[in-house]
């Protein structure tokens, strides 16, 4: 059996990185995506071990030190990373793993699986992600702005990935993301 292929899904909160993700699985179910593991609070109707794994700061910190987690990022004040062995498991079942993570993150998968395919969602502009962001009114204005201000430097990094894709066109690009995982 060949193993799988690890898929690296990433960009600024509020580019649409969730909507695409969800219309992506729907045509293609085979694809696993990763559970990220984050000491966040869940945000309603978020289901612990689907949207995330729901843990405490002490015990975030108790995977760390036992190296259970493939990355690993602080993000608006909370901790959010993804646990290594379902990511492997999968892989060597030969299924291709999903990580919707964020940038530091997908910084740090680029020294541990060099091979993953590494793709940066983009927004049409700045002023449609502040858009995004605010219309999702999950955010207070310091959250929103703490939001935009790390949003200005991940677009700085697009070029660090192995395809850019705007998100201006959701159909045009679930089928860039499709052409990218099963083409490539």
């Amino acid at each position: 059996m060949q193993p799988g292929r690890l898929i690296v899904l990433t960009g600024p909160s509020g580019v649409g990185k969730g909507t695409l993700l969800r219309l992506l699985l729907k045509k293609h179910p085979e694809l696993y995506l990763s559970v990220s593991a984050t000491t966040r609070q869940p945000r309603p109707g978020e289901v612990d071990g689907k949207d995330y794994y729901f843990v405490s700061s002490d015990k975030f910190q108790q995977m760390l030190a036992a190296q259970e987690l493939l990355e690993w990022a602080e993000y608006a004040g909370n901790y959010y990373g993804t646990p290594s062995l379902p990511v492997k498991q999968q892989i060597q079942c030969g299924h291709s793993v999903i990580l919707e993570i964020e940038v530091l993150g997908a910084r740090q998968i680029n020294k541990t699986f060099p091979n993953a395919l590494r793709i940066f969602i983009e927004p049409p502009s700045f002023e449609e992600l502040e858009r995004r962001i605010r219309s999702r009114g999950k955010d207070g204005e310091e959250a929103i702005f703490q939001r935009l201000q790390t949003a200005k430097a991940e677009l700085e990094a697009a070029d660090e990935f192995d395809l850019q894709i705007v998100n201006d066109d959701l159909e045009k690009a679930v089928l860039l993301l499709e052409n990218a995982i099963f083409c490539l």
